[in-house]
């Protein structure tokens, strides 16, 4: 049985998971797995464990880029070996890649070798970037609505409003709230 794995990072992403679900069913996938999980959350990737654990002897389990499937070259060969111990194969549609073969495996491995180091090179740079940045006084990071919100929030709390209304009223977080309450030490 030729089953698919789509997957997108965001649920803005419905454009990409269509493509997917169209090149899959093209490669003649009989069963499709999808959802839209950010890589980073490989515990909250369930439907790629459910397309992993549906796999029988014989089977293949194809996805549309190496990317979609995983995120580091250990978690590639983790995968690689699930599939393996249930004697199915693996191909990937855009690199025309089937761990069904020697050169396959192979071609696979290193390729998610030059993956893991090419990101981990662009985090490198983000992090200089951003500590450069800093240093020149123009990164500040995100703004502090809630801090901004810090007077409205205590005026609102001496009125008698809990948390949830006046979380609502603001438009901040609930846990904003209550961290600005205590610090004025109203709690």
């Amino acid at each position: 049985m030729i089953i698919g794995y789509a997957r997108t990072s965001t649920l803005d992403q419905k454009a990409g998971l269509e493509a997917q679900r169209r090149d899959l069913e093209k490669a003649g996938c009989e069963k499709l797995f999808e959802e839209q999980v950010s890589s980073v959350d490989v515990a909250k990737r369930e439907k790629l464990a459910e397309a992993i654990d549906y796999l029988r002897d014989g089977d293949t389990l194809i996805v549309t880029k190496l990317d979609r499937l995983a995120r580091s070259v250990a978690h590639l060969l983790e995968i690689t070996g699930e599939i393996e111990r249930k004697d199915a194969r693996l191909r990937i549609l855009d690199m025309d890649i089937d761990t069904g073969t020697s050169t396959g495996k192979l071609i696979l491995t290193m390729l998610g070798g030059i993956g893991e180091f090419e990101r981990s090179i662009m985090l490198e740079r983000q992090r200089e970037g951003i500590a450069k940045a800093k240093a020149e006084g123009k990164y500040l990071g995100r703004p502090k609505t809630a801090q901004a919100k810090r007077q409205e929030v205590l005026r609102l709390h001496e009125d008698g409003k809990g948390a949830t209304e006046i979380a609502k009223q603001l438009g901040i977080g609930r846990s904003s709230v209550y961290r600005i309450v205590q610090s004025d030490g109203a709690i």
